[in-house]
């Protein structure tokens, strides 16, 4: 019987290049992890993949993990209630908290992963037992080099295993999937990942925006090979040229994904 061919690697050095580039171009620094989950060819590159940088609201991405995780296999029900405290309040996108008003767990969910509301998620991260619950969560899931919430550092290479972990089914397996993706799905905001891959593709992700930095950590479903994780952080210029920036990195990889 014939010896198995062996696997050859394709090269990311024109995929680094662009990325470079566009870095450069932009006046930004960045770093991006990109994991390929499908085919026999799948492979992971990333661009400074391991260097801390400011996580921002992507501490939400393993605290809905939790949460999902929790509810798909029976630890906490969508319909229990939190109850606000003073404490968890932050400008965000609602303004309905109010000492003694309860949100069920489904509620809070829902306006962390459509509206990346910062008070929902601090009522969360509260009630699971604050940032040693959140990071332990996070570690135990791959994210092992963060530190989220607070001082809130993470890296590119541990969001991609976040959800790399959570897409091969080891934060809940189908039921948590069932749960957490559609939260991360269209969310009010797409201008980053999703605004570099065709309209008609899922993404599943979650953003991070502060001051001049913008991360997006996201599941690509319908890769032109295959499913792929890519997460995106950058620092400068930020607004709208920020946006472009991540969508562009977004397009290269999609691109180089393309002639897989």
């Amino acid at each position: 019987m014939a010896a198995a061919a062996p696997q050859t690697h394709r090269s990311f050095d024109a995929l680094q290049q662009e990325v470079n580039d566009l870095l450069d171009q932009a006046g930004a620094t960045g770093a991006v992890t990109l994991v390929e989950l499908g085919g026999d060819q799948a492979q992971t590159w990333s661009l400074d993949g391991d260097v801390k940088f400011a996580a921002a609201s992507t501490y939400k991405l393993p605290l809905l993990m939790e949460e999902a995780q929790l509810i798909a296999t029976g630890r906490e029900r969508s319909s229990e209630q939190v109850c606000f405290d003073t404490g968890d309040w932050e400008d965000g996108w609602y303004i309905d908290y109010k000492p003694g008003s309860c949100y069920t767990r489904g509620e809070l969910m829902r306006r962390i992963g459509q509206n990346s509301d910062n008070t929902a998620a601090h009522m969360l991260v509260r009630d699971e037992g604050w940032t040693q619950a959140l990071n332990d969560y996070a570690s135990q899931h791959g994210a092992g080099e963060s530190d989220f919430y607070y001082p809130n550092l993470t890296t590119t290479n541990d969001l991609a295993h976040l959800l790399v972990n959570e897409a091969r089914g080891g934060a809940g397996g189908d039921g948590a999937q069932a749960r957490l993706y559609p939260l991360l799905t269209h969310t009010a905001y797409e201008d980053g990942v999703p605004a570099g891959v065709p309209d008609s593709v899922t993404v599943v992700h979650k953003v991070g925006i502060l001051d001049d930095a913008i991360d997006d950590a996201a599941l690509v479903q319908g890769g032109p090979k295959g499913a792929y994780v890519l997460a995106i952080g950058t620092q400068g210029p930020g607004g709208e040229p920020g946006w472009k920036l991540v969508a562009d990195i977004s397009r290269a990889v999609w691109q180089f994904e393309s002639t897989r």
